[in-house]
């Protein structure tokens, strides 16, 4: 394998974004947008061609150093690449998948002042996701994997003069920080037991530190490997949005569409399942670890889901399904199903980002309203955006011959077919969640394209707000020029934050409730990229199954105990898509599909009385889920003040105290007071050393005589 093609992949699009970014005002809007699609265009054709050369054509993987970094103490840091069937598949979906969302944005922020700034950095963030998943080494992967956090603090607070996304990046930055410093902490216990930062030398001391213990007390010890493989998923946990640090992705809605697409599908949040799935042969020696894996994905799965049930933003219903998905994701790597968690990102992949772009293009026709209770019948209006979102919302509730029917309906009989501690909680959360799942989907897609044109009500409810503000005298005209609260959506609805009148004014792209006039289709620019992943959304699970999941496609890429091979054992009943798709006709996580659809044609279309019965009998919980677990509150509320408290505390006490004051102040004070008393026996004048020549001998006399 070429290694001059394998670097071109990842700088193509790095320099396609410092041409945007650098040279934006120079190349002006147009430029920017085709030197980046180009780019992106350039390496998403070539990591096909790499992925064909190892699948079709039989190459051996690619494994070695592009260039030392760094030589400390003997032990070389390199950038190298490590290009197997694994990297090589996410190059091709991270690529794909990011090409579409570039033709996308040229659509959707045509109106926005920053175009060129925000091409360069989609540009970037698909640079930091090939450097990631294509390295070889710790230090590499950790390179990639900050840097898709850095572009993404970036492209979330990209409207940066609005409150509530700068909010948000902050939010996702420190709470990724927290599971970065795990990650952290993991790569250091590599290093220390292994003395090399190389994905080899640590798959091949696996076995001796399933075996090595650290001393904690004279009686605890902990295991090496455990510790190690627990500090990387939490570095997962945060980059994945895993409970307890999901907390940030919801908010990252603030960010303008294409780039939740990007990260929601893609990029950041499947970082996490990569990363254990390349790391399979250090967790596969630790079935502590697994287990902490299983549960946590188990939990994120069902619980998580629940959330999209009470929100009416569109996109972040998608953003809460994305947090269950990838819940799912999780399962599978718990019960060493790694072969289906990455086939799940893929399908996933495809039909997530299907579902945000088509959701931005419900908000372009839409004029910028975010909110389903202000939309129905759209599908009329917007054909194409219609037909695409429901087949990326049937891919995404597993309905047979679907794409996410093969990879998500596998997990869950994975998970049924494994033995490991906490499989059979994780079983019944993704069996369940399946129902929700199918709720929330079906919810979303009847009260957006489907039912009552609502969105005559909202113009109608407007019209007559401004009509009766006109109809004012001249003495309220200051009552007239304050703020009004038409733009608001409260926080109890959605689930984030309020916007008002200046935040929509500075950002034209997202604006929150202003009048709606009759819906239209999107531009091409928006409905192509939707077409595209419309047909892998449909098609790519029923070609790949039988050689991605059942087959031989990762070989030496995954490594799996063969006690744990639980898709070996499903392998053995697999005789063909076709038999597999009319087979999910029959199974559990079908009919709790149905379930979740009557569910909601009940109350969505059928009598949408009935929903606002549930909400009334069911009040807490709606409260509850309302309120995201109250993790936000406990974040704001307790964990925020106690550690600004910590800190001050640190400040005060351990800095300006004890070090600024003892150590470093003090230390000098006490060095000048010596030297003012030594300075005023040093007087210069004879007669001064005379006398204490006296006093030192009278000291020395009378020790002497006492001793004697």
């Amino acid at each position: 394998m070429n290694p001059h093609l394998l670097i071109a992949i990842p700088l193509l699009p790095l320099a396609a974004a410092v041409i945007a970014g650098l040279g934006g005002r120079v190349i002006g809007r147009a430029g920017a947008h085709t030197v980046t699609i180009l780019g992106v265009a350039a390496s998403c054709v070539l990591s096909m061609y790499v992925l064909k050369q190892l699948y079709a054509d039989g190459v051996p993987a690619f494994n070695g150093p592009v260039y030392t970094w760094a030589l400390i103490d003997g032990v070389h840091i390199d950038v190298g690449f490590l290009i197997d069937r694994l990297s090589a598949l996410m190059m091709a979906v991270v690529t794909f998948v990011s090409l579409c969302v570039h033709v996308y944005t040229i659509g959707y922020m045509r109106d926005d002042p920053g175009y060129t700034r925000f091409f360069s950095y989609i540009s970037l963030f698909t640079f930091s996701m090939l450097m990631l998943v294509m390295s070889n080494n710790f230090m590499q992967l950790f390179f990639g994997w900050e840097a898709v956090g850095m572009v993404s603090y970036l492209l979330i607070g990209f409207w940066y003069t609005r409150p509530s996304a700068i909010f948000a990046n902050m939010k996702a930055f420190i709470v990724n920080r927290v599971g970065d410093f795990g990650f952290v902490i993991g790569i250091a216990a590599v290093f220390a037991y292994t003395n090399s930062l190389s994905y080899d030398a640590a798959f091949a001391a696996a076995a001796h530190l399933a075996q090595a213990v650290i001393p904690i007390t004279a009686a605890t010890h902990w295991n090496v490997l455990t510790l190690i493989c627990i500090c990387l998923f939490i570095g997962a946990m945060g980059k994945s949005a895993q409970v307890p640090l999901h907390v940030w992705l919801p908010d990252s809605m603030e960010g303008p569409t294409p780039i939740s697409a990007l990260i929601h599908a893609a990029t950041m949040v499947t970082a996490g399942i990569f990363m254990v799935a390349r790391m399979s042969p250090l967790f596969e020696y630790s079935s502590t670890a697994l287990s902490f894996v299983l549960v946590i994905g188990a939990t994120t799965a069902f619980f998580m889901g629940l959330l999209g049930v009470v929100n009416y933003d569109i996109k972040r219903v998608i953003a809460y399904s994305t947090l269950s998905q990838l819940g799912y994701m999780t399962v599978a790597l718990g019960v060493s199903a790694y072969g289906a968690a990455i086939f799940h990102l893929m399908t996933h992949a495809f039909f997530k980002a299907l579902l945000f772009l088509a959701a931005g293009s419900v908000i372009i026709g839409m004029h910028h309203e975010q909110d389903m209770r202000k939309m129905g019948g759209l599908a009329k209006y917007m054909p194409i955006t219609a037909i695409t979102c429901w087949i990326g919302g049937l891919a995404l509730v597993a309905t047979p011959f679907f794409s996410g029917f093969y990879s998500k309906d596998a997990i869950i009989e994975a998970v049924g077919e494994s033995h490991r501690w906490g499989a059979t909680y994780a079983y019944w959360c993704v069996l369940l969640g399946a129902y929700v799942t199918s709720l929330y989907t079906f919810r979303l897609l009847f009260m957006t394209f489907h039912g009552e044109e609502r969105f005559r009500h909202a113009a109608a409810a407007h019209d007559a707000a401004h009509d009766h503000e006109g109809s004012k005298t001249v003495g309220h005209e200051e009552e007239r020029q304050a703020p009004s609260g038409a733009d608001h959506t409260p926080d109890d609805v959605h689930g984030g934050p309020s916007y008002g009148h200046a935040a929509a004014a500075a950002h034209p792209a997202e604006r929150h409730g202003h009048h709606p006039v009759e819906p239209h289709e999107s531009p091409w620019v928006v409905t192509l990229p939707l077409i595209a992943l419309a047909i892998p959304s449909l098609l790519v699970g029923y070609f790949t199954v039988g050689p991605v999941l059942y087959g031989n496609y990762f070989r030496h890429s995954i490594f799996v105990l063969p006690a744990d091979n639980v898709i070996g054992r499903m392998a053995r009943d697999f005789h063909g898509p076709g038999q597999l798709g009319f087979h999910g006709f029959l199974g559990a996580p079908f009919w709790m599909m149905i379930a979740g659809l009557v569910t909601a044609w009940a109350c969505f279309l059928w009598r949408p009385s009935l929903a606002d019965l549930a909400a009334r009998k069911l009040g807490w919980l709606r409260t509850v889920l309302i309120e995201k677990y109250y993790f936000d509150w406990i974040n704001e509320k307790i964990i925020a003040p106690l550690t600004r408290g910590i800190g001050f505390t640190l400040w005060k006490v351990g800095d300006e105290a004890l070090i600024d004051g003892a150590l470093v102040n003090g230390s000098a004070a006490s060095v000048g007071w010596l030297g003012g008393v030594v300075r005023k026996v040093q007087s210069g004048y004879l007669y001064s050393y005379a006398f204490w020549i006296m006093i030192g001998l009278a000291a020395l006399l009378g020790w002497f005589l006492v001793r004697g």
